[in-house]
């Protein structure tokens, strides 16, 4: 039997509750999680496409059927023994986020994966790059 690995990526019901809303205005969705711009190191939602995701981009997963996240490489090295899971709370951040104007925001919480969790995700391989996965 062959395990299965844990996404690297998760969302609280509210999160996801927030990305419909979003998507229903905005259209298609993406986010960004960089290591330390505009709003120290909240994850930024765009429009997908409005951010140009790069070589030195890594794809967590997605969310919401279909909500691509992305991290910067030099973050993903800090964080790659964790689960990331995107939560909101009320408040505005300080960035270009879209959920801004709504009086909430997306933040990161996370934990460690376990030692059996990170061997399957080693197995796994590396995660996509920016410069190897079609963005849609």
């Amino acid at each position: 039997m062959t395990a299965t690995c844990p996404p690297r990526i998760l969302a609280s019901p509210e999160a996801e509750e927030w990305i419909a809303r979003l998507t229903a205005i905005h259209g298609p969705l993406m986010f960004h999680q960089s290591g330390g711009c505009c709003d120290g190191s909240a994850p930024m939602c765009f429009a997908r496409g409005e951010f140009r995701v790069g070589a030195q981009d890594v794809l967590l997963g997605t969310l919401a059927g279909d909500t691509p996240v992305w991290i910067g490489a030099a973050q993903f090295e800090y964080w790659r023994h964790t689960q990331v899971t995107i939560d909101v709370v009320p408040g505005r951040g300080s960035g270009m986020s879209l959920e801004a104007p709504e009086g909430i925001r997306f933040i990161v919480r996370s934990r460690v994966f376990t030692d059996a969790e990170a061997e399957c995700l080693a197995a796994a391989g590396e995660p996509p790059r920016g410069d190897s996965y079609e963005v849609s």
